[in-house]
């Protein structure tokens, strides 16, 4: 049993350890952004942390829907059969650009409504042009994601990694000079962090296309782009893995930016110290998404397979990898919670509350690395319907309810409106991690059942 712990913590760790440094990569942009936006002052972080709040709920529904590529090539992959790979990736190619095109309408058709979100004048002020700005950003973005869960399923994770760390230096490297003004360049200010942002995700789109067309290693799968070999049977199966994977991102990530709307009414103070907080928690959460894909990987190739068992030892492994991750984290949390807001800002108001909320990220780590990994291992087994409903049930009918309760009704302001998230989390872990149990374990006895029968 120890010898097979050790054989899928190596096969799942060499899996996920670029995703998470990938992961990390994208996640450090978003924390530099809001360090060097942080230093303009209170008004402009609270307007990126509103205008992220929309964009970022679109955006992860745009991941969810690519996300789908990843497990049917996983599968088709642990069954050796290249023609099916090929047609996963020209029909997840046409599925994506569709869905990044409708996205961004949506989101040019619906930024006006930030007005009347009850939030800060001078808030949505600045926010609604840098919100348009980082919009364009969709479309570039949703090309890159094709091919990058189109390699993941391959196993290939290394590629998209290198890539995004590289376009993530550059972000940075424009961020300095277009917020501040360095080089002979005007400052731009919060506006000036979403040109960084947008450049350096074109630039993520071109590279990645450009190794996936070039590389020797892609030529058995034919990448073509052929509209007129449409399966719609295919492009069904997809989106029915696909849309409801972005739609438990959007009912989680959903909740936390309806939070920092809730924040907002609270007031500018509120809202800065919850971009600082989520923004570190998202350091640990992305990173805690780079098992969740070793995890839908590994999955779904033993379930093409059809080695339960490994299945099985595969998903716990990643369960405890996570579990020990976190948990360092949350440590991390608690210990710095005074000192990491004031990398961000000089605020100590903001710091103060900051530091208070970092607490109960620290104690929601565990369930948020539970849960993320919980819904890679059943995306791995093409088990999205259930966690879906889950999701849903946990964030907006338990945590989002009892974050106002506890915030408003109660008068526990933003802390309450953080134990509700709290509450949301934990619930959703425990359902997830019920779920890959039991759904494994089913169709453990059903093989075992159908091999005794021979």
């Amino acid at each position: 049993m120890i010898g097979n712990f050790k054989d899928n913590f190596s096969k799942t760790f060499s899996l996920a350890f670029p995703v998470m440094l990938s992961q990390l990569g994208q996640v450090l942009v978003g924390v530099a952004d809001s360090m060097m936006v942080g230093r303009l002052g209170a008004e402009p972080l609270a307007a990126a942390s509103l205008a992220n709040s929309i964009f970022f709920v679109v955006l992860m529904f745009g991941i969810g829907v690519s996300m789908a590529i990843t497990p049917l090539v996983a599968m088709a992959d642990g069954k050796n059969n290249p023609k099916r790979i090929s047609r996963l990736f020209n029909h997840g190619f046409i599925i994506n650009m569709a869905s990044g095109t409708m996205l961004f309408l949506l989101i040019v058709l619906s930024s006006p409504l930030l007005y009347h979100l009850n939030q800060p004048e001078e808030v949505v002020v600045l926010s609604i042009p840098y919100l348009a700005i980082i919009t364009f950003s969709l479309l570039p973005f949703m090309l890159f994601q094709t091919f990058k869960q189109f390699a993941e399923g391959l196993s290939q994770t290394k590629q998209a990694m290198y890539i995004t760390l590289v376009c993530n230096g550059i972000n940075v490297f424009l961020n300095w000079v277009m917020i501040y003004g360095n080089l002979g360049f005007p400052a731009l200010g919060l506006n000036g962090a979403g040109w960084a942002t947008l450049i350096s995700r074109v630039l993520m789109g071109v590279f990645m296309l450009y190794y996936i067309i070039k590389s020797k290693r892609y030529i058995p799968y034919n990448i073509s782009f052929k509209v007129k070999s449409l399966s719609f049977p295919l492009v069904t199966k997809m989106l029915k893995i696909g849309v409801p994977t972005g739609f438990q991102f959007i009912f989680e990530v959903g909740a936390f930016s309806s939070a920092a709307i809730m924040m907002g009414w609270i007031g500018v103070t509120a809202l800065a110290a919850h971009q600082i907080a989520i923004n570190l928690a998202s350091i640990s959460y992305m990173m805690a998404s780079g098992l969740s894909t070793a995890a839908m990987i590994r999955v779904g190739n033993q379930l093409g397979k059809n080695d339960i068992k490994t299945l099985r030892e595969a998903g716990f492994t990643a369960f405890t990898m996570v579990a020990i991750f976190m948990s360092v984290t949350a440590l991390i949390f608690i210990i710095f919670r005074e000192f990491l807001p004031s990398l961000y800002i000089d605020d100590l108001d903001v710091i103060k509350l900051s530091a208070t909320l970092l607490v109960i990220a620290g104690l929601f780590q565990l369930s948020d690395g539970i849960q993320v990994v919980g819904l890679g291992a059943l995306r791995g087994m093409a088990d999205v319907r259930i966690p879906t409903i889950v999701t849903l049930i946990a964030y907006w009918i338990i945590g989002l309810p009892l974050g106002y309760v506890f915030g408003f009704v109660f008068g526990m302001n933003e802390v309450g409106i953080w134990y509700g998230l709290l509450i949301g989390l934990t619930v959703t872990g425990a359902m997830l991690l019920f779920r890959f149990h039991t759904l494994s374990a089913k169709l453990l006895k059903q093989k075992e059942t159908a091999f005794s029968s021979i």
